[in-house]
């Protein structure tokens, strides 16, 4: 198995590691193997890849998309580091609120699955970052939504004290304000 999948403190998230084939030229590793993700619980079905290329101190979230629009996201870095977060807005979930975070990089080449009803972001530790990602809905600007990335009610401990943010990321509301649809659905056991 060329994977491993490790579920972190909020079960829901994923982080996955490939196997890496290193020789005199460089290395190959698979990023996506569906028959492997469904194995491990991971049957979403991705229909847009996202690349962004940020500066060092960038953050960008917290983001996610609305029903009927919502995203499941998987997250690998191809250059440079970031620390990736992922809050669970689903109400009714036993980890509601709670946020996980994990250093991901061209280095270690660990990738990160969000499930549907969790809001994502993250900020560039290195100079330079690029963060390929893939979604299992299209960009729909009806949809589109995000929370404050210092909401005091998360409190989320980011590795940078002011980070660069876009316009729109730094007038994103407060969790409570926030325009979310998601309701935690327990997996049957």
């Amino acid at each position: 198995m060329p994977f491993r999948f490790e579920r972190l403190e909020i079960p829901d998230l994923i982080l996955i590691e490939s196997t890496v084939l290193p020789d005199g030229r460089g290395f190959f590793m698979e990023t996506y193997k569906r028959s492997e993700f469904v194995d491990a619980g991971i049957s979403a079905t991705f229909l847009q890849d996202n690349y962004s290329h940020s500066t060092g101190g960038v953050l960008r979230g917290l983001h996610y998309q609305k029903h009927p629009r919502a995203q499941a996201k998987l997250v690998t870095v191809l250059h440079g580091e970031i620390f990736d977060v992922a809050v669970d807005i689903r109400r009714g979930s036993p980890t509601f609120q709670r946020w996980v975070a994990v250093t991901l990089s061209a280095g270690n080449r660990r990738m990160l699955y969000v499930p549907v009803g969790f809001a994502h972001g993250f900020c560039t530790l290195s100079d330079q970052a690029d963060v390929v990602y893939r979604v299992t809905a299209e960009y729909a600007p009806d949809a589109d939504r995000g929370i404050l990335w210092n909401d005091p009610d998360l409190q989320v401990t980011w590795p940078i004290p002011h980070p660069v943010l876009s316009p729109k990321d730094a007038r994103l509301p407060l969790f409570r304000d926030a325009d979310s649809n998601f309701v935690y659905e327990p997996h049957p056991s």
